[in-house]
């Protein structure tokens, strides 16, 4: 079976758990009849501050999410963009977990076939050859003017799929047959009015501008957020029992 038609589809992240991290960067490429008919990118805006190890591998600098648009607004796009399509990626139930959690949390439907490249080339490839998408592109001479940026991910994958189906869809037809995504996602819950509350004091002690989406704001996130401006800033220190006491007796 020859894939004709598909969306080849790309995430950038800020972490690599769907539950606790967020969607940065959205890349698709819409295919009919093998041909690259459609694109879709969008930043999305975190409400966050990247890490210097995201700025680096993505080139997506903190003013570039700040600018990005909210992902209420662009996850009915790509659902759209997707409809029923099978999705190809590099890893692609990577990318998947993370849609189908924002799925889930808005209360979407959201179940679909995909094809992996990665997949492929771990049953074709000797086990001696690197199977990152960057070195698979540098093997088969495949170009991106931008590594891990989520658009130019997807069009090398859907040429890298492209060149695998060529030499091995005949010998391997099994390998080019779409196969169910799995990934069970639980709704989030919003954040308690305590995380909040002890979030914005974080905030207040260490001089710090929050960037977040109160409303939209889930247990998870706030739980990243308060532990990561403990380990980067320090904890509220607690006041001294001694000087409390100090200052309740009677001059």
């Amino acid at each position: 079976m020859i894939l004709k038609n598909y969306v080849a589809i790309d995430l950038e992240m800020t972490g690599l758990n769907a539950k606790r991290d967020s969607i940065l960067e959205i890349g698709a490429v819409r295919v009919e009849n093998k041909k690259a008919e459609a694109e879709y990118q969008a930043i999305i805006h975190p409400h966050m501050e990247l890490s210097e190890e995201v700025i680096r591998l993505t080139g997506i600098t903190n003013e570039m999410a700040a600018a990005g648009r909210e992902l209420d607004e662009v996850f009915p796009e790509i659902m759209e963009f997707c409809k029923e399509s099978v999705l190809l990626g590099h890893n692609v139930i990577f990318d998947y977990g993370f849609l189908k959690q924002a799925a889930k949390n808005r209360n979407t439907e959201f179940e679909r076939q995909g094809m992996d490249t990665l997949k492929i080339a771990r049953k074709l490839l000797a086990p001696d050859i690197k199977k990152t998408l960057q070195m698979l592109c540098d093997r088969y001479a495949i170009r991106r003017e931008h590594r891990h940026r989520a658009l130019d991910d997807a069009h090398a994958a859907r040429e890298l799929y492209e060149i695998f189906e060529a030499e091995y869809e005949a010998q391997y037809p099994e390998l080019f047959t779409p196969f169910p995504l799995v990934y069970k996602a639980k709704k989030q819950s919003p954040a308690t009015n305590r995380q909040k509350k002890h979030l914005k004091e974080l905030a207040e002690y260490h001089k710090i501008t929050l960037n977040i989406s109160w409303e939209t704001l889930t247990k998870n996130e706030a739980s990243r957020q308060i532990d990561r401006m403990t380990a980067r800033y320090g904890r509220i220190p607690k006041p001294d029992s001694q000087s409390c006491l100090l200052k309740a007796v009677p001059k």
